[in-house]
Order: structure tokens, then sequence, then C-alpha cells
């Protein structure tokens, strides 16, 4: 081993030690651990949609950033179709979820203002707030009274600025809901911004799967469109609701789409830097992007098997998993120590179930836990033995 190298062997030692190294490993077993909550991912369907988009002749690749000579028709065509399905005044298509999440609050927040987070905000938004000149500050989880207080202490210090609130809609690790309407109320009587990050609400809930958000802004998805197909007449209209939808969850594909005015997309196209200086994402990616939105819009049996598996995981794992929201497909097993949750998910994963220990610093220290994901990828029959296995490792560990 070269001696520049000890420092960083040292430092896996240490994580082994603590029982939170990582090692990638390959699929096996049943999926009770993805995010393609739709079983879109690996469908016949969604690989006859992508030879459809490839008779085209669509490009694979872009060849270069968006603003050289990376910005093909299938990037505009998936923003301009992303706008009026999902109610926005434009859209930006980015490479992944967490490159967007963290250039609109690398870009967007300006020196002066505050961003207010939830304290279980996902890693992207943190490497946004890094890279921020605004202010941040947490406010305890779902706690639309600590986000009031938190923006009174900020103006009653002299805090000038713009607010934002950051939040996500449904949390990957516990499985619970914001409360995106109270969220927006308090916004609202701030002149604030509202970020929402609804990377596992969009495809999974929602009516034609425009996610957990939808209801913020359907009212205005609407009379414009069914006018002259325009979703804003006015131009410089600015909703101060941002949203973020993933599409390599429950859409089955790669990418991720802001939503947000026009203006805060021609400043994004001119300010974000991860945008500026990144290859752009694959054309074809975008155009089955957009295949996989219509496909899901038109077929609600999606949504309907994902709730009726949702359903009977809530009957057979209530016992196991305490969480406020049931109805979601995330249903978190709390093991509180590391090792202890490694050992439970070997367990299962040797009983053939592809479930994952999750630990620190993914989530808080001694809450380590199974992260058992209901998708559309496992049968009925799957989640009852699942629950019984669970059932006869916790007699022993």
């Amino acid at each position: 081993m070269h001696s520049l190298e000890k420092v960083y062997q040292q430092h896996l030692l240490d994580l082994a030690g603590e029982g939170r190294e990582r090692q990638l490993s390959t699929l096996n077993g049943i999926d009770f651990s993805s995010n393609d909550y739709l079983g879109l991912a690996g469908s016949d369907v969604l690989r006859d949609a992508a030879r459809t988009v490839l008779e085209t002749g669509v490009a694979l690749g872009s060849g270069g950033s968006r603003l050289l000579r990376g910005n093909h028709y299938a990037h505009a065509a998936l923003e301009e179709f992303a706008a009026k399905h999902f109610g926005h005044q434009a859209m930006l298509f980015f490479g992944s979820g967490f490159a967007a999440n963290s250039a609109v609050l690398a870009t967007l927040p300006q020196r002066g203002d505050i961003i207010i987070h939830d304290a279980l905000i996902h890693a992207s938004t943190h490497e946004g707030l890094r890279l921020t000149r605004a202010d941040h500050i947490s406010a305890a989880h779902n706690d639309v009274a600590a986000f009031a207080d938190a923006i009174a202490h900020y103006r009653a210090q002299g805090g000038t600025g713009r607010i934002w609130l950051a939040v996500e809609s449904l949390y990957s690790m516990d499985g619970d809901i914001a409360p995106l309407a109270d969220l927006k109320k308090l916004a609202d009587e701030h002149d604030a911004f509202l970020l929402i990050d609804d990377a596992h609400g969009g495809g999974t809930f929602g009516e034609e799967g425009r996610g957990l958000a939808d209801y913020l802004i359907a009212d205005r998805r609407y009379e414009g469109a069914a006018h002259n197909d325009t979703v804003h007449d006015d131009p410089m209209h600015a909703d101060n609701v941002i949203v973020l939808r993933t599409l390599g969850k429950a859409f089955g594909v790669e990418g991720a789409l802001l939503g947000m005015s026009s203006v805060l997309r021609d400043f994004m196209i001119n300010r974000a830097r991860s945008f500026i200086f990144s290859t752009a994402p694959s054309p074809f990616m975008a155009s089955l992007a957009q295949a996989a939105i219509s496909l899901v819009a038109k077929t609600p049996q999606l949504q309907a098997n994902l709730e009726q598996r949702i359903s009977l995981a809530v009957h057979h794992l209530k016992p196991y998993c305490k969480k406020p929201d049931p109805h979601t497909p995330i249903f978190p097993v709390i093991m509180g120590d590391n090792d202890r949750t490694m050992q439970a998910a070997a367990y299962l994963q040797k009983q053939g179930f592809d479930v994952r220990g999750i630990r620190p610093p993914t989530v808080p220290k001694g809450t380590s836990r199974l992260r058992i994901v209901i998708t559309n990828n496992v049968e009925k029959g799957d989640i009852i033995r699942l629950a019984d296995s669970i059932d006869d490792l916790l007699d022993f560990i």
C-alpha cells in the first residue's frame, strides 16, 4: 500500500469498527429495497417504449452541455410536455435528482437570504446548503410551528432577505409525509419560496402520477392550458412553489425535472454551475422520460396495484414499523444498533429478500434500521412471507 493511502485505509477501518462501512452488492433476492415503486424500471412496457423512442432516430448522447451543442429537441420537448402536465410555468431537466436539488439551493437563494430546511432533509439538499451564499438553519422534522419560529427569529434579528423553506414531500427513510398545505400557507404569509423535493411522491401519488405536491398547484394547471395550451399567460408570473421530481424512482428511468417560473428557469440556466458546465443528459433518456410520464398518466392501474400491496403490508408489517403515515410504500423497522441492523439484513437476504440496512449518517445515530420498500415488483405472498421472516429474526437478534 502506498504511504499516501494509509490515511484513507485508516478511515475505512474506523468506519468498519463503528459498523458503518459500506460495500456495493449486486441485485439478489425479491426487491424490497429499490425505489422502483411502480415496477417500471425493468418492465416490458418500458422496453417497448424505449424501442419506439429509438425508432425516432433520437441521439443517444448529447455531445456537450446544453449551452453549447448539447441542447437537443428532445430536452425541449420533455420540458414543455412536463410543464403542461405538472402545471408549472417552466421546467428544467437535469441528469439526476441530486444534481438538481443541490443546484437549486446553490443558485437561487442569494446572500442575505435565509434557508430554513427540515432537519431530515436529503443529502442532496445539504450539498446545496454547503454551496449556497445564503444563511441556513434547520427546523424540527415536519413541525410547521418550528419553521414559523425560525422565520420570526430571523426577522427579529434584523434579517431582511428572502425566506426559503426546503422540505421533502415523502421522507425516504421514515415513510412520512410533510404537511405541505400548512407549509405553503406559511410561505404565502411571509412572501417566501417553498422548495419541495417530491422525489418519492412523483409518479407514486397524485392524479395521473403528478405527485404529493400536485394539489398545491393544481388550480393553475388549467385555465391557461384550456384556452391556449399555455400554462401561464403572464410570463412574469412568479409561483412561489418550486418542485423537484425525479425520474429514476416511480417513473423507472433517469434524470430529474425542476418545476418553477420562467424567470427562475432562465436564472438557473445562466447561473447554475452544475447545469452550465455539465454535459447534457442523454436526448434518448429525455424522450424515454416523456414516454414514462405519459405511461404513468394513462395507466392508473399501476398506482392501484401499488396501493393494494401497501394496504397488505400495513396489515402484516404494522407490528414491526412505527410511522405516522402508514399508507406510503416505505416501512422502516428501527433496530438501533448498527451491527444488529446489518445482521438482520443479512438474515433476510439469506431468506431470499433483498432488504438493506440503513445506518448513520444516512439516518440519525441510534436509529439504524431496515428500510423495507413496497413496490409492484413483489407479489402479495412475498409480503406475507417477509413479515413472517421478520417475526422469526426478532426472536433471536
